[in-house]
């Protein structure tokens, strides 16, 4: 009996063991899209189980120790996921269909990703597709007018990176990095992406509202961009990659100026019995004119001398795969850009970028990014864009004559007689400044799962190391006239070390209804800088570029010119955030960051929290019937940031001299004076409410968000009463509110042609609502060219009279009261008219308001894409209205005035009754009552752009790699009426400015 039971339950045992054996198999298959095409690093996973792939680079997966009725579901970036159930076949083809409104795509944020749908802040993401079209040093470029909410400023010298606002502008300091966006690659923290080659980059992702950026804490006041550079795939076999254009930049939209005939034109109607002889002078040195014997036998356009075509070129070369625990990515890429400016005037960088990744074990992981960039800039000598706008036509570029000019003879204008030598090829030649800028940026990281699929550590450490050295050399020259300049030297080191290291701790949950995550994290950053400059004058050799070091100066020459220093900052953080999701349909987010910074000594610590709430409506049953309308998300958040990047303090010793009567006896002595700031965070708060709008089967998405974002405490100069001290403290308020609009349109008509279009809109209303000084405004700009904040008003908003027109005749002088109530302005046709504000009969700094901002009241962009069969075209534009410029290189005619004009003043310049009511006569042109800023000065900004054109075509045939060539033309076209080159100019105030040239390239890129 015993023996029978026991030989029952062996039976049964072994039984059941065989039957459980037979249950489990091995399956394979391959995953591709709608076009039959491999993807390659698809995530293949049994669900509820742990047995999971990823495919390999034919797209092929397997799968062991799966049973019948098992699930496995097969997820891939930008295709809807697909589950499958495991049935009697061991073979499986899955077929993917791409998310057309991409609500499931993962996008990067602060230390983590979020499905785009569950997003309740501002977040803008753009792909490397777009990024590659503009041929540019700086990725950042490629964004203008891609991404609404933010402001891209083009730079056209090579290599300066383009000024990036996000949001407007909320800090007074503009020029001293206080307003600077916080980039972070790949985990690591930058003020600069210069280093960083647009064919590494995968995504840009923008965060704009201080809800998004919160968790990065006091770098991050000023917006974020974060970047994905490109990786490998586990089990991808190597994907060699070359991409190379080359081109040539040229200058649009050059200025005319005023032709020799014109400008004797204009000399003879002013008046000035001086300038007439300087003409005389001219001809007698080269001659009369064949054509015009009143003119001299010299036209030279000075803009068409100085500038030349630039060539640029980029190539570059990537490695991508990885084996069964090791993915890699690799690149290589050398550019190269000339200026536009006719001197050594170029930027060579040279860049070498490695990302590894590691799978250690089944629950750990690690990876370690390193990029290095080795770069020489040479700087143009921007003093020659303003000297050829007022350098004379009737002198030559060459004068065989001036024999006292050496080494080479060019021409001076004291020869003739004017006060300055106006000749700009002395900047171009006798000048060069060349910047050696390089880069050792790493990052490493390890990663574990404390709780399989819940709880994961991570800890990473970067370490940014920048080296920039400078070597600015004047080469001695003369050019007669007593005209001697000797050489100099001046030399810089600039060494920043910056280091980060973040920990953080993630718990992921999915419970019923519900998806929660949970962050907490530590940061610590250290951030050092040695300066060290040194100037030294009489070089030997100097004709050597051998001999431009300081060894070679004259060693008395040092004297009070060598200066070193250094600054280091410490940063602690303590950060945490939940994101909270119910049904798909209810989002709560919060973050908190409790921050500590060295600069601040009297309140070190802060503590910035933010919150976002969405409503996905379109999830609710009474949406159910809608049926044009697939996805429809209603968002708001509010958040605070703190920024450090400002004067931490500020103040001065003084030690004056006093004298006094005491007793008939006359006294000395010293009094002292110490004024000090405590500054501390500048403190962003901001309301961000919006909506995202799917529908047509997702081809067309609307997305919208209306901001308010305040920055309080605002370090701003405060002018301390009595002892006239000017220091940067705590003392205001700046706000920036708008709306922005995104509208997006893509359908696939057929399988060989499909289509997008594309259209944003920003408005921008900057303004400083509160000052915390006695004057109740801060003055900026020059006194000649003021500049002024106020309340009310924007930041450093253009200040001067009002013109209501041009006096015509002697008539309207004499009727007009100011004639008689300012007979010191001797006022006669030709002159301005001035509006007297106050009504009191006088024109005087009274009647002074506010001529606009060199901030846009709103921009746009927008972009068209076709593809048919192999051929690809692309084009997008960009445009910009309400923006002022202060065209400052033509009202210097108030501190110099025997210099040559636009041809545009010298056209439309009042000659005589009905000529011009805008502009005034020459003789007007030369005196002070004309030269006071006024909106004559100050012009239109607005704009309209052809950005990019790219038309392409694609090889694909079994014999050859998958081919592609290219041609894309950058800023084709600009219209508009500023009186420039371009109406692009930083800080509206146009002196100086380098042009932003057009750029022609043709490429090809090799997939293998």
């Amino acid at each position: 009996m015993n023996v029978k039971l026991f030989l029952a339950s062996v039976f049964f045992l072994v039984f059941s063991g065989l039957t459980y054996a037979q249950q489990t198999k091995t399956i394979s298959g391959t995953v591709t899209d709608g076009n039959q095409v491999p993807l390659p690093g698809a995530e293949v996973k049994v669900i509820d189980k742990s047995i999971f792939s990823v495919t390999d680079f034919d797209g092929n997966f397997t799968l062991e120790g799966v049973e019948s009725g098992d699930v496995f579901r097969v997820t891939f970036l930008g295709f809807s996921p697909q589950e499958m159930e495991v049935g009697s076949s061991n073979e499986y083809s899955v077929v993917l269909q791409e998310d057309a409104g991409q609500l499931d795509e993962v996008v990067v944020v602060g230390y983590g990703t979020q499905k785009k749908r569950d997003l309740t802040g501002s977040i803008v993401s753009v792909d490397a597709e777009e990024i590659e079209k503009t041929p540019t040093s700086n990725a950042m470029q490629s964004l203008q007018g891609k991404v609404p909410g933010v402001q891209i400023v083009s730079a056209g010298s090579p290599g300066n990176s383009p000024t990036v606002r996000i949001r407007g502008l909320g800090t007074y300091n503009t020029d001293s990095g206080d307003s600077n966006v916080l980039y972070v690659v790949d985990g690591a923290f930058y003020d600069n992406i210069d280093f960083l080659n647009t064919k590494d980059i995968k995504s840009i992702n923008v965060l704009k509202d201080a809800s998004s950026s919160a968790i990065y804490g006091v770098r991050a006041a000023n917006g974020v961009v974060i970047i994905e550079t490109k990786s490998g795939k586990i089990n991808q076999k190597p994907q060699f990659e070359y991409d190379g254009y080359t081109g040539v930049q040229v200058a649009n939209n050059v200025v005319k100026m005023a032709n020799a005939e014109q400008f004797v034109t204009m000399v003879q109607e002013s008046g000035s019995e001086a300038e007439q002889q300087y003409i005389l002078n001219a001809m007698q040195r080269y001659g009369r004119s064949r054509v015009n014997p009143n003119v001299p036998d010299v036209n030279t356009d000075w803009y068409n001398e100085i500038m030349r075509p630039g060539i640029i070129q980029s190539h570059s070369i990537g490695v991508s795969g990885g084996g069964e625990q090791v993915a890699y990515s690799m690149g290589v890429n050398y550019f190269d850009q000339e200026g536009i400016l006719d001197m050594k005037n170029e930027y060579e960088r040279f860049n070498i970028r490695s990302k590894m990744d590691v799978d250690i074990s089944d629950r750990f992981r690690g990876g370690v990014n390193a990029v290095f960039s080795n770069a020489t800039k040479y700087n143009p000598e921007n003093a020659a864009w303003f000297k050829a706008y007022f350098a004379v036509p009737i002198m030559p570029v060459i004068d065989s004559l001036n024999t006292n000019a050496t080494p080479v003879r060019y021409s001076n204008a004291q020869n003739l007689g004017y006060r300055g030598i106006q000749n700009p090829f002395t900047d171009l030649n006798y000048n060069n400044d060349r910047e050696k800028i390089r880069k050792l940026l790493t990052n490493v990281y390890f990663e574990g799962d404390l709780i399989e699929d819940k709880l994961t550590f991570k800890t990473s450490y970067s370490h940014n190391y920048s080296a920039f050295e400078n070597r600015y050399v004047n080469l001695p020259f003369t050019l007669g006239n007593n005209f001697e300049r000797i050489s100099s030297i001046e030399r810089q080191q600039n060494n920043f070390s910056n280091q980060y290291w973040d920990n953080t701790l993630t718990y992921n949950d999915e419970f019923g209804d519900h998806d929660l995550t949970v962050l907490a994290g530590h940061s610590y950053r250290d951030e050092a800088a040695n300066r060290f400059r040194a100037t030294g004058e009489n070089i030997r050799g100097i004709r050597f570029d051998s001999s431009w070091y300081l060894d070679f100066a004259d060693p008395l020459s040092f004297s009070d010119n060598v200066r070193e220093e250094f600054d280091r900052i410490y940063g602690l953080s303590f950060f945490g955030r939940i994101a909270y999701d119910f049904k798909d349909k209810y989002l709560a987010y919060g973050t908190v960051r409790y921050e500590r910074s060295s600069k601040f000594t009297k309140d070190p610590w802060g503590l910035f929290p933010s919150v976002g709430l969405g409503w996905v409506v379109s999830e609710e049953s009474f949406m159910e019937n809608v049926d044009f309308l697939s996805f429809w998300k209603l968002r708001a958040s509010y958040g605070q940031l703190g920024n450090d990047n400002v004067v931490a303090s500020s103040g001065t010793n003084t030690i004056d001299n006093v004298f006094a009567d005491f007793g008939d006896q006359a006294l000395n002595g010293f009094t002292s004076t110490s004024v000090f700031t405590d500054n501390t965070w500048e403190r962003v708060v901001e309301y961000n409410f919006g909506t995202d709008i799917n529908m047509f089967d997702d081809r067309l998405n609307v997305t919208a968000d209306y901001y308010i974002r305040d920055t309080e405490d605002a370090i701003m100069p405060i002018t301390i009463p009595v002892i006239n001290v000017v220091l940067q403290q705590n003392a205001g308020t700046i706000r920036n509110q708008g709306l922005e609009l995104g509208i997006n349109w893509q359908d696939n008509v057929s399988e060989d042609f499909s289509y997008r279009i594309g259209a944003n809109l920003t408005t921008i209303n900057n303004e400083v609502t509160e000052i915390n000084n006695e004057e109740g405004f801060i003055n900026a700009g020059s006194a000649e060219f003021r500049q002024i904040t106020r309340i009310g008003d924007p930041i450093q908003a253009f200040f001067g009279y009002e013109v209501e027109g041009v006096y015509q005749n002697q008539a309207e002088v004499d009727a007009d009261p100011f004639a008689a109530n300012q007979p010191e302005a001797n006022l006669m046709p030709g002159d301005l008219i001035y509006k007297d504000q106050n009504g009191d009969g006088f024109i005087n700094a009274d009647d002074r308001v506010i001529l606009g901002s060199f901030l846009p009241d709103f921009t746009f962009g927008g972009n068209i894409g076709l593809n048919y069969k192999a051929f690809d075209f692309s084009m997008s534009f960009y445009g910009q209205v309400g923006n002022k410029i202060l065209n400052r290189k033509r009202g210097e005619i108030i501190f110099t005035q025997d210099t040559n004009m636009d041809a545009d003043l010298a056209i439309n310049r009042w000659h005589g009754e009905g000529t011009s009511n805008t502009y005034p006569s020459s003789a007007g042109l030369r005196k002070l009552w004309n030269q006071q800023l006024s909106e004559f000065w100050v012009e239109d900004g607005d704009f309209f752009r052809i950005q990019n054109i790219q038309v392409g075509y694609t090889i694909k045939s079994d014999d050859l790699p998958q081919t592609r060539v290219y041609f894309t033309a950058e800023r084709p076209f600009t219209f508009f009426d500023y009186n420039g080159f371009d109406p692009e100019v930083n800080d509206g105030v146009d002196r100086q400015t380098y042009p932003v040239p057009s750029i022609y390239t043709v490429g090809i890129n090799v997939k293998i």
